[in-house]
Order: C-alpha cells, then structure tokens, then sequence
C-alpha cells in the first residue's frame, strides 16, 4: 500500500471472508475506515459485526476452527503478512469487550498489566509507574474516583467504573485504535452515558470501532456507520445519510425497525 493510502484509512480490507468450520460468517468484506472518530458497526444479531470487529486484531484465531482469506491493512500494513508480531498488532489495536473484565488485582496494578505483560515486571521506575497510572485514569476521567484507593482490588469498583479501568489499560500500550464490542451492553442508563461521553472524548487521540445494537448510541455518538446483514457489508456511509437517507432498501427497512 502506498504511504499516502497509508494516512488515508486507518484500516482497510479487500476481499475479506471468514469462515468457522464450515460456516461462512463474512463476505466479500470491503471497507476502509479513515483515522480518528468513531465508526459504527450495526445490524441485527448474527450479521458479522462482532466477527469483522475481531478480524482487526486476529482475536478471531484464538477461538479456533477460523479460516479467513482476503487482505486485512492496519496503518498500511498488512496484518497477515509472515512477519506481523499478533503481540505488537494487539498493543496498536487494543480491545474492549461487552462486559467489563478487570482482573482481580488492584486498581494500580491493572492499569499497568499490559505493559508489565510486554515489557516484564521491573519496567521503568516507580515515579514513572505512578505518571503512567494517573495519565491513563485521567484520560478516562476515573482518576479522581480512584486516587485514593489505588490498591483497592478492581473489582469492587462500579460496573462503569470497572469498563473505564478496562479501556484505561488499554492506554499505557499506545494503541493507534481501539475496538469496542457493545462496551455499554451491561450498563443501565447513566453508566451508559459516561461510557458514550468517554468514547467520545477518546476519538480525538484514537480510531474507535464500535459494534453496538443500540441505534439511539450509533447515532449519538459515531460518524460513520457500517451496516451488516448476513455477513456482508450492505451499506458504509455517514451515519447522518445511513439514518436520515440510505441508499439500500435493506438498510432503511433497519433503520425504520422494521428487519432485526
């Protein structure tokens, strides 16, 4: 890929088909994602839209029995090339999943996971420890919760404040993008919220790929949106053409609640 396709599409694919086992989950993918913002995936249950977001960092290879052909590039490069690290692609693409997963281990210690996990336990000094934990609690305005019970397991925080600390060790990694699988599915209304402000606040610094069901949030928050159905791309547009003047008849029967 050219440098200057390179700064055009944070991730583009071509032809991109996945199967599991015999079961064909994806089509013909072709779609290219511009950086920063946020990009919705939508569509009904069963569509693809989790399988495509899981092909952006390979997560979909550690489930087994997944054949996948066609062309994957990420800042430019192609993530099936024999000489892509799936650790390195995996600190540039983080992810966050539908229900918050921090391990049960201290606030502290959880921001500081991947980098311990990439890095080795003894990495940096402790001051630069402390900078890191704080620059990445603010970034997902949770510091102030948190500054004082740091070594407070994680798990007795909020489910919104358990969902911020897993996008929070994200962070420290540095990561170009950041994939998003229903990441407010198992919040009520106000974690909801906070988790949409924080999104949004995000997107200046990073590419965010959401998955959601809730069309109220595709339209709230993203720029783009990428409807599925049946494991192909019907529609990518602007999410303000997708809702208010689709092209394709499948996806305004979507948007109008009436398929799915």
């Amino acid at each position: 890929m050219s440098t200057s396709a390179a700064r055009e599409f944070s991730i583009q694919t071509r032809g991109l088909n996945l199967w599991y086992g015999e079961f064909q989950a994806l089509k013909q993918i072709d779609v290219a994602i511009k950086p920063g913002g946020i990009t919705a995936l939508i569509g009904p249950s069963g569509c693809g839209k989790t399988s495509l977001l899981r092909c952006f960092n390979r997560i979909n290879e550690r489930y087994g029995n997944v054949t996948t052909t066609g062309e994957i590039t990420v800042l430019g490069k192609n993530i099936y090339d024999p000489d892509v690290s799936l650790s390195e692609l995996r600190k540039t693409v983080g992810m966050v999943f539908q229900r918050p997963n921090p391990l049960p281990i201290s606030i502290y210690d959880n921001v500081l996971f991947g980098l311990r996990v990439h890095r080795g336990r003894g990495f940096g000094n402790r001051g630069e420890r402390d900078e890191l934990v704080e620059s990445a609690l603010s970034d997902v305005s949770l510091w102030k919760d948190v500054k004082d019970k740091l070594r407070k397991k994680a798990t007795t925080l909020t489910l919104e404040q358990q969902q911020k600390l897993c996008i929070a060790r994200l962070l420290p990694l540095k990561p170009r993008v950041i994939l998003m699988d229903e990441p407010s599915s198992a919040l009520d209304a106000e974690g909801t919220q906070g988790i949409e402000t924080l999104i949004e606040s995000l997107s200046e610094k990073y590419t965010i790929v959401i998955v959601t069901h809730n069309m109220g949030q595709a339209g709230r928050i993203s720029e783009e949106c990428i409807y599925m159905l049946l494991g192909e791309v019907i529609e990518h547009g602007s999410t303000r053409d997708i809702f208010l003047k689709p092209r394709r008849k499948e996806t305004e029967m979507y948007i109008e609640g009436r398929y799915g």
